[in-house]
């Protein structure tokens, strides 16, 4: 008896222990979960640098290049080939005759031959060199449409960024303006002047209401495109995070167009174009002289008797009419265009560094003599009109104003880090290389 209430007593402890195990490793199971809803909430946060390497990543339009590079490697493999043989295969009857008219003989004459044809020596090789320089600008032209994307992608994340600042402050003071309207209208005006003040803030309150539409629509409109630029339906949810800081560290512009000279994608696709025109004046020259054709063939007859016959025929075409003098000089003077545009695209390389980097030079200067905390003081200014005016110390019309000038200064400072970045994205995409990389030199 006391045997069996002892077994008793063990199996009641091991399943209350079992359901303590069992309950502490779900409460552990919830407790990891449970910030997996905030991290995936924060996980629809991007940064504009997230949003360009998406956008560089998954931009349909990488495929044609995609494509055009492997017609290219095509077109290369099919440079290197030789010119496939020529079969061909005679048959026929043949009939002997002696002088008095008798027939001797009567039997069949067929002959076969295999020709292949050799170009001079170097065409294939010629043929070779056009076809990688068409590799290589297939290439380069990949290379600028992502840097290309990726600039444009950043410019419309910024923007983004700036409407959703613009618009956040509109709305502010829009319900600043709609809170004391509220407070206005159920009071009784006493006389003209605080009549007057209220419709100055009423038409005031329209006015913003218009404009927070319309930075709404700004901002709609670059989260549409940057989710075209991604390849995203246009109504997918995209929020960004970060901030316009606009770095200062630019390098001087003799350093800019030195590298522009070197690392630009327009002067190198220039430049592969002038040596592929070389390769092609080089390749019309060689061919003015013929390719020779050796063919080896077979005969047999049996007529009268049986004859075969074996050998190697050989033919050259004779370079008497056509000595590709034509093909020689327009091939040269497709050379000299590609000698032009390559001079005229190196000023207008030189011509655009130079105007970004003064430009941008220009911007800083502006910058420099902002207050670190101006966009702050801007708006305490304006809520601290507001207190005053609820309390009856600032007229409406300073009222009025210090709220406008506090949103057109915001605008102001936005537009002039927007406009400081556009143009480090633009000498980045000229120079082939970050600024900051440069500037750590």
């Amino acid at each position: 008896m006391l045997m069996t209430l002892k077994l008793h007593l063990d199996c009641l402890r091991f399943v209350s222990w079992s359901l303590v195990c069992l309950v502490c490793c779900l409460l552990r199971a919830s407790g990891a979960d449970a910030p997996a809803g905030p991290a995936n909430s924060a996980s629809g946060m991007l940064t504009v640098d997230a949003v360009a390497e998406a956008v560089v990543r998954d931009n349909p339009e990488l495929e044609f290049y995609r494509a055009e590079i492997a017609a290219a490697k095509a077109g290369r493999r099919t440079a290197a080939q030789w010119q496939n043989p020529e079969l061909s295969a005679d048959l026929g009857s043949k009939r002997v005759w002696d002088r008095g008219g008798s027939v001797l003989g009567d039997g069949v004459a067929w002959s076969v031959s295999v020709a292949q044809s050799f170009e001079y020596p170097g065409r294939i090789a010629l043929r070779k060199a056009i076809a990688n320089r068409q590799v290589e600008l297939a290439e380069l032209g990949m290379a600028q449409f992502q840097a290309s994307l990726g600039a444009r992608a950043r410019a419309k994340a910024r923007l983004a960024l700036a409407a959703q600042q613009k618009a956040d402050a509109v709305h502010e003071v829009a319900q600043r303006f709609r809170s004391l309207l509220d407070v206005l209208v159920q009071r009784d005006p006493a006389g003209v002047t605080p009549l007057l003040d209220q419709r100055i803030i009423e038409a005031t309150s329209v006015t913003l209401q218009r404009r927070a539409a319309q930075a709404e629509r700004e901002l709609q409109g670059a989260l549409l495109e940057l989710n075209q630029l991604r390849g995203s339906p246009a109504g997918a949810p995209l929020r960004l995070t970060g901030k316009l800081d606009v770095p200062t560290n630019a390098p001087p512009l003799p350093v800019l167009l030195d590298l522009a000279a070197t690392n630009s994608f327009e002067l190198r696709m220039r430049q592969t174009e002038l040596a592929q025109q070389g390769f092609h004046v080089e390749l019309a020259r060689n061919e003015r002289y013929p390719k020779v054709t050796l063919a080896p063939f077979y005969a047999a007859e049996t007529a009268n008797d049986e004859q075969r016959i074996m050998g190697v025929g050989v033919s050259v075409p004779l370079p008497l009419w056509n000595r590709n003098r034509g093909n020689i000089e327009a091939a040269r003077a497709r050379e000299q265009q590609a000698q032009a545009s390559l001079r005229a695209t190196q000023r207008d390389v030189e011509r655009r560094v130079t105007d970004h980097a003064l430009a941008l030079e220009t911007q800083l200067a502006e910058m420099a003599q902002w207050r670190p905390d101006a966009q702050a003081q801007f708006r305490e200014a304006a809520e601290l009109a507001d207190r005053h005016f609820r309390l009856g110390a600032v007229p409406v019309t300073i009222y009025v104003e210090m709220q406008i000038k506090y949103l057109d200064a915001l605008e102001a400072l936005l537009a002039t880090r927007h406009e400081a970045l556009e143009q480090r994205q633009q000498l980045e995409v000229l120079v082939g290389k970050p600024l900051n990389s440069l500037a750590a030199r």
